[in-house]
């Protein structure tokens, strides 16, 4: 029996508690890390629900450049990279989706000027997408978190935020949801995975 990306998190969240490896990422994001493999395909159920929409926040930019390569050279910051598949309800890729990630720099300060830690690309014919940038700094207010717009072809957008397990803010933050964690795996480098039902059949 498979799982849909939900029931997922759901049991990863639970790991987190029962193991007590939810540290902060404040002090080193490694030392937060799940000891956790993630599959390399997305498990799915027919009839999982969409996505939770989150607000877009006041520091979107239209017209992000297309790229997947966001980290800049001599940038601050732990590298990351997301990763994730766009899916259907009924568990069918979305290919050509496209996904925008936006997100504070290291010291917690969003470039309202060029487009720093922003882009945007298009998932790949299995769903899936990959973006390398740094783990972001903490904003004023908030808990740690990306911002990320998806959009299957010639259907409406979805506007969301994710957020890093462990985190003390988190439950301090008005519009955190544990639906919208990321998955933290620890190998030779620092993955955050989610995978994205889009509320379409």
């Amino acid at each position: 029996m498979t799982h849909s990306p939900t029931h997922g998190r759901r049991i990863f969240l639970q790991g987190l508690v029962t193991t007590g490896i939810a540290g902060a990422l404040s002090g080193s994001p490694r030392r937060a890390l799940a000891q956790t493999q993630l599959s390399p395909t997305p498990a799915c159920d027919d009839g999982d629900e969409p996505t939770p929409e989150q607000t877009e926040g006041p520091f979107f930019t239209r017209n992000s450049p297309e790229r997947s390569q966001l980290r800049e050279p001599g940038m601050p910051g732990t590298p990351i990279a997301l990763v994730g598949y766009v899916l259907t309800r009924s568990c069918r890729p979305v290919p050509g989706a496209l996904v925008e990630l936006w997100h504070a720099d290291d010291a917690g300060v969003y470039d309202n000027e060029g487009y720093r830690c922003r882009g945007h690309i298009f998932a790949a014919a299995n769903g899936s997408y990959r973006f390398d940038t740094i783990v972001p700094g903490l904003y004023p207010s908030r808990t740690r978190h990306f911002h990320a717009k998806y959009q299957a072809p010639d259907q409406p957008v979805l506007t969301t935020q994710l957020y890093f397990p462990g985190e003390p803010d988190n439950d301090r933050d008005g519009i955190f949801s544990p639906e919208l964690l990321v998955q933290l795996s620890d190998g030779p480098d620092l993955v955050a995975r989610f995978d994205t039902i889009l509320d379409i059949p």
